[in-house]
């Protein structure tokens, strides 16, 4: 019998194939600013519970701005600058937006 020589496919590889953009037909880069891995950063998994509506609006959002064009490497990527963004706002304190509505 002969062997299978195909390799299976790596789901989890860097790729450069885009679906949004094949999806589209947009490979027009957008003038926005980047989301971009950074290199040789130590990265931990991490779980916690999102209600629904929370997560719908995140995953809407991401697929929004890669239609838009926005070079996001992927939904940890963005995910990891919104909660930076939020954690600099509430490092203000009593000038927190976010505090003030927690």
């Amino acid at each position: 019998m002969a062997e299978k020589t195909e390799k299976p496919p790596d789901f989890f590889e860097e790729s450069p194939f885009d679906p949004v953009s094949a999806a589209s037909g947009s490979s027009r880069k957008n003038p926005r600013q980047s989301i971009k891995k950074k290199v040789n950063e130590q990265k931990r998994k991490a779980g916690f519970y999102l209600s629904e509506k929370i997560l719908d609006r995140f995953n809407r959002k991401f697929y929004e701005l890669k239609l838009e064009g926005l070079s996001i490497v992927n939904k940890s990527a963005l995910l990891e600058a919104a909660l930076s963004f939020a954690l600099d706002d509430m490092d203000k304190g009593s000038r927190s937006k976010i505090l003030s509505n927690l």
